[in-house]
């Protein structure tokens, strides 16, 4: 039985770059329903969020993954991942959050041929 193939550095660059792609298309997508982006890939010791948006009193810390079918975007988030964007986005509460602003995790789903799909609330602990 052979090993399972290990990731190569070019593997990881174009996994990378299609991150960034699908983080600028969900901050598009999110600026046309009224979002303003607040900041991009902020890293925390607890993790790193995606996106951090706001829109009225309500701040998003979003996790934006991309897949390269529709059929892979049901496996694509999981609780732990969750759990780790959530922590993060405790660290940065203070950061970006205000009195009277409401905090939630949301999760933004893209595969190509597809609209994005935007997970609202998606952390529930």
């Amino acid at each position: 039985m052979r090993s399972p193939r290990r990731p190569t550095t070019i593997d990881r660059r174009a996994a990378e770059s299609a991150g960034r792609r699908g983080e600028r298309l969900a901050g598009w997508w999110l600026r046309l329903k009224g979002w303003h982006i607040l900041d991009r890939r902020v890293r925390t010791p607890a993790g790193e969020v995606d996106l951090v948006a706001r829109r009225g009193n309500l701040i998003a810390f979003v996790e934006v993954k991309t897949r390269a079918t529709a059929a892979e975007l049901d496996f694509a988030i999981d609780q732990r991942r969750l759990a780790r964007v959530a922590a993060a986005a405790e660290v940065l509460m203070e950061r970006y959050a205000g009195p009277g602003d409401d905090i939630r995790v949301d999760v933004i789903l893209l595969a190509p041929g597809t609209r994005p799909r935007h997970i609202e609330n998606a952390w529930m602990p």
